[in-house]
């Protein structure tokens, strides 16, 4: 299966929504009018791209009609496609080099899939001949640890652990010196989403990169923020506050396939400027894929 295939089968239920949405408003004469036009945003919001992206690429559309003179249905859609690539920007797939200490650095709250995406990570660079620790840096919860550990255990990975409650850095201090002490090619730093406020969070990670700064000043060093896509609008907030206090590199977006809602990504990557590098396009670990912008808004809107 092609990833084009994958993207579009992950993104079935939004592009159900989009496409049969589409085809009832422009049903009757295939041309929009003002008011066409109106339901059309209202739709792009409902598929949760956003009340500020909507905005803005029904303005990328009307201006085409302004300037073009041609409303049918297929500009609309070729100028709606047009923009939200531009949007997305390029492929941004995270970027490792063997024989050196990479640092990837997972952040997210509870609940996106966040220890389950860094165990996905690992058994995926691990196939491609990577030597890799994970360090389990979610010390507020002891499911964390153990999920983090199964993940090791598949995968025949070394995890860096404490009890539960311990000092996050404290971890990632001993997680470090393993990585160094093994020559690991890789460290993939589990940490806690279950921080209440930006000062704590702030806080919380400044103190984490301190370390890192400190003992692998040397280190190639990754921050990627998950997002939970059923989240819908709350995805665009956490992703901001994130941004705005984590120094946050790349984006990896699961549970695209789980609603209608899979617009997120571009509420996301507009209201961010963040490239995504991961999408989560189902449960088995070959559906974690390098995010594709072609592919994903071929596949978001109908051909």
């Amino acid at each position: 299966m092609g990833i084009f295939d994958v993207f579009r089968k992950g993104l079935q239920k939004t592009r159900d929504f989009v496409t049969e949405g589409i085809g009832k408003i422009a049903a009757n004469i295939g041309i929009f009018d003002e008011d066409m036009l109106d339901e059309l945003e209202m739709l792009l919001v409902q598929a949760d791209i956003g009340a500020a992206c909507s905005i803005h690429l029904m303005n990328k559309v009307r201006g085409h009609i302004k300037q073009t003179g041609d409303a049918s249905k297929e500009a609309v859609v070729a100028t709606l496609r047009q923009e939200m690539k531009v949007i997305l920007g390029q492929a941004k797939p995270l970027n490792f080099q063997k024989g050196r200490l990479n640092i990837l650095l997972m952040v997210g709250v509870n609940g996106t899939g966040k220890t389950t995406t860094s165990g996905k990570i690992c058994a995926r660079y691990q196939a491609q001949g990577y030597k890799i620790l994970l360090g389990a840096a979610d010390t507020f919860r002891a499911a964390a640890i153990e999920q983090l550990t199964v993940w090791g255990e598949r995968t025949n990975t070394p995890v860096i652990a404490h009890q539960e409650g311990s000092d996050p850095a404290a971890v990632v201090f001993d997680a470090i010196a393993a990585a160094k002490s093994r020559k690991a090619d890789l460290l993939i730093l589990d940490t806690a989403g279950r921080l209440h406020n930006k000062v704590n969070l702030m806080d919380e990670l400044g103190k984490i990169r301190r370390i890192i700064q400190r003992e692998a000043g040397e280190a190639h060093v990754e921050t990627l923020l998950v997002i939970d896509a059923t989240t819908g609008q709350n995805a665009v907030s956490q992703a901001k506050v994130f941004t705005d206090v984590a120094e946050v590199t790349s984006l990896a977006i699961t549970k695209l396939d789980g609603n209608a809602k899979g617009g997120v990504a571009l509420a996301v990557a507009y209201e961010t400027h963040t490239p995504i590098a991961l999408a989560g396009l189902g449960e088995k670990l070959e559906d974690l894929m390098d995010f594709d912008p072609e592919a994903f808004v071929d596949s978001l809107l109908p051909q």
